[in-house]
C-alpha cells in the first residue's frame, strides 16, 4: 500500500516532479510528461512513450540516448490526454518525425490518436506503433487485440536503438512493427495493486491461489489456479509462449522476467533460472536476458515473462547501447544539455464577445457542471470498486479528475459565451482525467458547446442538437455500439427517449427526465451483458453480474443534471424556459 503522499489526486504529478529533481541530467519537465534534457541530433526521428503512471521504470524512466525521446504520462493507470502527447511530442521532436508507441488499451489509442492527428496537421510527420504481446488477451488469430505489458520494453528499446543509428522514420517503424509481432509475454498475479490513497487492493487472489493472464493496470487475472512451486511455473509461462510462437521464430530468444512491483529479485532471478533452463532444452539460446522490475503495476504482487523471438537485424539493436534513469546498456557519449523549445501551445484564440442569450445559458452549463462534480464525488468510491471487478479501478478517481477540472473550468468562464464554457470545460475534462473516460467526455462536452455556439436567441431545436453532437461524438470517437458493455448501452437510450418526449411536445426538463431514466435502467442491464470492448473485455466471466462503470456513471449524472434543470424550470430561470419546446417541434437528430 502506497504511505508516502499529502493529497492522493496529486500522486501522479508529484511523483513525476521528484522523478525529474532527481534525473535532470536525463530529462526535462514538460507539460504531459518528460522529455530528454540531452541534445538530440537534429533530423533524428523521436520515439515518443507513455501511458498511465504507476509502471516505473515504464515509461519516463525509459527517457534518454538509445530510447526514448520523450514520455507523456497520465493519471495512475489512465492514458495521458491528447494535449499532454502532443506537447511532449513537440519537445521532443528533432526534424526526423515521431513514432508514438504505447501499450493497446482504449483510452491510450483514443489520446494518442488525436495527438497525433493534430501533429501530421502541423506538419510533424507522426506514426504509431502499438504493442500488443500479451497472449492472454486475446488468441493469436486476434493478435491485434492483445494487451501490451512487459513487451512495452523489446519494442521501445529497439525502436529507440534505431532513431538512434539515424534510420528514417519509415525503417523505426517497421522494425518497432517486426520487434511487436515477436514479442510474447504472460503475466502471474499472487496478490492485487493498491492506489495511493485506497485503503484496499483492485483485487485479491485468495489464499494458496494464484492469478493467470494479469493486466499492468491492475486487472486481476483471467484464471485462478493453485499456487505451483517455481519449477511448476517456470514450466507454465515457458510453455504457454512457446506454443503462441511467431511463424518465423528462430533459435535465438530475449528472455525478460518482469517483477511487477513486490516480487523481490532473490525470487525474480530463482524462477528465471528455472527459465533459461526449460529454454536451453527447447534448443533456444538466451541472448542478453533482462531480470528484474521494468514494467511494474504499483505494488502488485506477481510478475511476468516476456520472449523475443530475434533475427540478426533485430539482435543489432537489442544490443545497442542505452542510457536511461532506468534502463542502461553499453556505452553511450556524454550530450550536452539541450534547450527545450516547442513545448507550448499557441496562445488561446480571441473569443466574440457572448450575447445576452449566450451568456445566460453559460451560466446555466456552469451550475450544471458543478451539479455533475457532486453526483461523481459521491459516487466516486462505488465506481471504482465497480471498475476493480473487471477493469483496473480508476474510473471513479478519474471520473473525480476530470469533472473537477471541467467545473473549474466553467466557473472560471461564466459569463462567456455557453460555448466558450463548454469548450473549456471539455478540455479541462480530457486534460486531466486522461483515459477512455476522460476522451469521451471531454470530446463530447465540447461537442454539445459547438452545437450551441453563441447564438443572439436559441430554440427547441438547439437543445435536441445539443443532445444528437454530445451522442455522436461518444459513438464516432470510441466506436463502440449497443451491447459492448460500455456507456454507448445507457447513452442511445437516453438519446432516443429524450427525442421521443422532446419531438412530443415535453418540456426540457420533463424530456431530460423520461431520458434519464430510460439511461439509469439501461445501465442497471449492462450486467447481462459481456463486454466486448476496453479493459474489461479480457475479463468477461468477471463482468458479468455487475454493471459497466461508464454506463452506470452516465445515468447517475443525467439523473443528477434532470433533477437540477427540473428546479431551475420551476424558478423560471430564462436560460431554460427560452428552450422548452412545442408539439411537434422538429427537432432534428
Amino acid at each position: 500500500m502506497t504511505q508516502i503522499f499529502d493529497n492522493p489526486a496529486d500522486f501522479a504529478d508529484e511523483a513525476l516532479d521528484g522523478f525529474v529533481a532527481a534525473n535532470r541530467g536525463y530529462v526535462a519537465r514538460v507539460d504531459g510528461g518528460v522529455a530528454r534534457s540531452t541534445e538530440i541530433p537534429a533530423g533524428q526521428v523521436a520515439l515518443v512513450v507513455g501511458g498511465g503512471s504507476g509502471h516505473y521504470p515504464a515509461f519516463a524512466g525509459l527517457v534518454g540516448p538509445g530510447l526514448a525521446a520523450g514520455s507523456a504520462c497520465g493519471n495512475m493507470f489512465a492514458s495521458p490526454a491528447a494535449g499532454q502527447v502532443y506537447r511532449v511530442a513537440k519537445a521532443a521532436n528533432a526534424g526526423g518525425g515521431v513514432l508514438l508507441s504505447y501499450g493497446n488499451y482504449a483510452g491510450d489509442v483514443l489520446h494518442f490518436g488525436q495527438a497525433q492527428l493534430r501533429l501530421n496537421a502541423e506538419g510533424i510527420e507522426t506514426r504509431t506503433v502499438l504493442v500488443t504481446d500479451d497472449i492472454a488477451s486475446a488468441p493469436l488469430d486476434q493478435i491485434e487485440k492483445r494487451r501490451g505489458i512487459a513487451g512495452d520494453l523489446t519494442v521501445f528499446k529497439i525502436a529507440g536503438a534505431a532513431a538512434e543509428a539515424g534510420l528514417s522514420l519509415d525503417e523505426v517503424e517497421r522494425l518497432a512493427i517486426k520487434t511487436n509481432y515477436r514479442t510474447r509475454s504472460l503475466g502471474v498475479a499472487f496478490d492485487g495493486c493498491t492506489l495511493p490513497g485506497a485503503t484496499e487492493p483492485l483485487f485479491h487472489v485468495p489464499a494458496g491461489q494464484m492469478s493467470l493472464g494479469l493486466g499492468i493496470h491492475g486487472e486481476p487475472g483471467i484464471s485462478e489456479h493453485p499456487m505451483p512451486t517455481a519449477s511448476e511455473l517456470a514450466e507454465l509461462l515457458v510453455s504457454r509462449l512457446l506454443e503462441d510462437k511467431p511463424d518465423d521464430a528462430g533459435d535465438r530468444v530475449v528472455a525478460i522476467v518482469n517483477g511487477l512491483g513486490t516480487v523481490k529479485y532473490d525470487e525474480l532471478f530463482l524462477l528465471f533460472g528455472k527459465v533459461e533452463k526449460l529454454l536451453n532444452a527447447a534448443n533456444l539460446t538466451v541472448v542478453e536476458p533482462e531480470c528484474g522490475e521494468l514494467v511494474t503495476s504499483l505494488d502488485m504482487s506477481g510478475l511476468s515473462l516476456t520472449l523475443l523471438w530475434l533475427d540478426d537485424e533485430l539482435e543489432q539493436f537489442w544490443a545497442a547501447p542505452a542510457d536511461t534513469p532506468a534502463y542502461r546498456k553499453g556505452n553511450t557519449a556524454p550530450r550536452p544539455r539541450r534547450e527545450l523549445t516547442g513545448t507550448d501551445e499557441s496562445a488561446e484564440a480571441e473569443t466574440e464577445k457572448a450575447t445576452a442569450a449566450s451568456a445566460n445559458l453559460g451560466r446555466l452549463a456552469a451550475a450544471v457542471l458543478a451539479q455533475v462534480r457532486d453526483v461523481v464525488v459521491e459516487h466516486e468510491a462505488e465506481l471504482g470498486d465497480l471498475d476493480a471487478i473487471a477493469g483496473d479501478g480508476d474510473h471513479g478517481i478519474g471520473m473525480r479528475r476530470g469533472v473537477d477540472a471541467a467545473a473549474a473550468a466553467g466557473e472560471q468562464n461564466a459569463g462567456a459565451s455557453v460555448e466558450r464554457v463548454l469548450t473549456a470545460a471539455g478540455e479541462a475534462w480530457s486534460e486531466r482525467a486522461g483515459g477512455t473516460s476522460g476522451a469521451l467526455w471531454g470530446t463530447a462536452v465540447m461537442a454539445a458547446g459547438l452545437a450551441l455556439g453563441n447564438r443572439e436567441s436559441y430554440d427547441a431545436g438547439d437543445a435536441a442538437a445539443a443532445v444528437s453532437a454530445f451522442t455522436n461524438a461518444i459513438t464516432e470517437l470510441g466506436k463502440a455500439e449497443p451491447g459492448d458493455k460500455t456507456m454507448v448501452d445507457a447513452l442511445l437510450p437516453f438519446r432516443d427517449a429524450f427525442k421521443d418526449a422532446f419531438d412530443g411536445g415535453t418540456s426540457l426538463a420533463g424530456a431530460l427526465t423520461s431520458a434519464a431514466a430510460a439511461a439509469t435502467e439501461a445501465a442497471r442491464r449492462t450486467a447481462d451483458l459481456r463486454p466486448l470492448k476496453g479493459r474489461a473485455r479480457p475479463l468477461a466471466e468477471k463482468s458479468l453480474g455487475h454493471p459497466d462503470p461508464g454506463a452506470i456513471s452516465f445515468g447517475l449524472i443525467v439523473e443528477r443534471v434532470a433533477t437540477y434543470l427540473a428546479s431551475e424550470t420551476a424558478d423560471s430561470t430564462p436560460a431554460v424556459s427560452h428552450m422548452a419546446p412545442t408539439a411537434g417541434n422538429g427537432a432534428t437528430e
